[in-house]
């Protein structure tokens, strides 16, 4: 198993890490099984939370006997520094260890949160108490869909690791800028929903004649080959999922060739994603004659479609800030022919236009 760096943390971790957050979902004794198994097969990085039902107590059952060959991670949702000193006690309990070795805040996705955890008796303040009395190692963060929430986590420096949403779909849009940026402050970066939350992962009747779902393998392996991504964190079920995922981080990078085709197998899929995304941020379709760049265009009607009433003003900005707009289209239809969605982009550009009315 390949190990990175985990930012300044220094911790070195396995590329690939167990999930926790579908434990509530497995029997316990098969859940103690599939965890024994991860740290079978060099599974080192092992991530939960307060709010993931019973996932902490399941983890627990294995630490108590096996805590020296894992680093633990762990979140809370409190905002304050009070409530998060509770749930911290409440997790090295359900843990059965003594000290957990990064402890995140979890779900900062509002400039809201982030100020209120931020400030005076806020959950930072906490969590600093915490480290210096050694129930805590490492402090980190995660963070949903805000791009400037995240620019703000990275810049304040106050954090060793964000965790954040990326898949080769990066619904989220932050393999241009905010990956790197993390890693430039040396913060460790965790990777959450590398298969957009399960989307791409393929039906038993659809896998290759050894049962095995490439989709989902190579989607993983897009991950973990991004130099700015330390660790993915798969949600685990069963055994299968953690012996398949472990296999794969002692391959080589994902390839161009091996991208083009993962990307050609998802567009077959005909899904919506997440977001309702159905466009595959490959790029393909560029440049467009008219010089649009329709991965964003898409990527701001998503936002403006399905993210919460509060942050639609996104996709809005988003569409703003582009140079050319959808009615730019002059329905070549050149885009078209080179989409593996196989989408009827004109048309989804006049969507574009009606839904911003710009």
């Amino acid at each position: 198993m390949q190990k990175r760096r985990l930012g300044r943390t220094e911790l070195n971790v396995s590329v690939i890490g167990f999930g926790g957050i579908k434990l509530p979902g497995v029997q316990k004794d098969d859940a103690v099984k599939i965890v024994n198994r991860a740290l079978d097969l060099g599974v080192n990085f092992i991530d939960t939370a307060r709010n993931y039902g019973d996932s902490e107590e399941k983890i627990g059952y294995v630490l108590k006997d096996r805590r020296d060959e894992c680093y633990i991670a762990t979140k809370t949702a409190n905002r304050e520094a009070s409530g998060l000193m509770k749930e911290l006690e409440t997790s090295l309990k359900n843990l059965q260890t003594d000290v957990i070795d990064l402890y995140q805040l979890h779900t900062v996705s509002e400039p809201d949160t982030f100020q209120k955890v931020m400030s005076s008796g806020g959950a930072l303040e906490g969590a600093k108490k915490a480290k210096a009395q050694g129930k805590i190692r490492h402090i980190g963060i995660s963070v949903h869909r805000d791009i400037d929430t995240m620019k703000a986590v990275i810049k304040s420096d106050e954090f060793e690791t964000i965790i954040l949403a990326y898949s080769p779909l990066d619904q989220e849009g932050v393999a241009d800028e905010i990956l790197p940026m993390a890693k430039e402050h040396d913060m460790g970066v965790i990777v959450m929903k590398p298969l957009s939350g399960g989307l791409l992962c393929l039906p038993e009747h659809e896998r290759d004649a050894s049962g095995r779902d490439l989709i989902a393998s190579n989607s993983i392996r897009f991950v973990i080959s991004n130099e700015n991504v330390t660790v993915a964190i798969p949600g685990i079920t069963c055994m299968r999922e953690i012996e398949e995922n472990a296999t794969l981080g002692n391959m080589p990078p994902i390839s161009n060739d091996e991208v083009a085709e993962l990307r050609k197998s998802i567009g077959v899929m005909k899904k919506e994603f997440r977001y309702g995304q159905v466009c595959l941020r490959c790029g393909y379709c560029q440049p467009c004659t008219q010089e649009i760049v329709i991965p964003t265009v898409f990527r701001a009607v998503d936002i403006y479609r399905s993210y919460p009433d509060e942050l639609k003003y996104m996709g809005l900005e988003l569409y703003k800030s582009l140079e050319v707009k959808a009615d730019e289209c002059v329905e070549c239809e050149k885009c078209m022919e080179k989409c593996p969605a196989g989408l009827n982009i004109p048309e989804k550009l006049k969507e574009a236009v009606a839904i911003f009315n710009i």
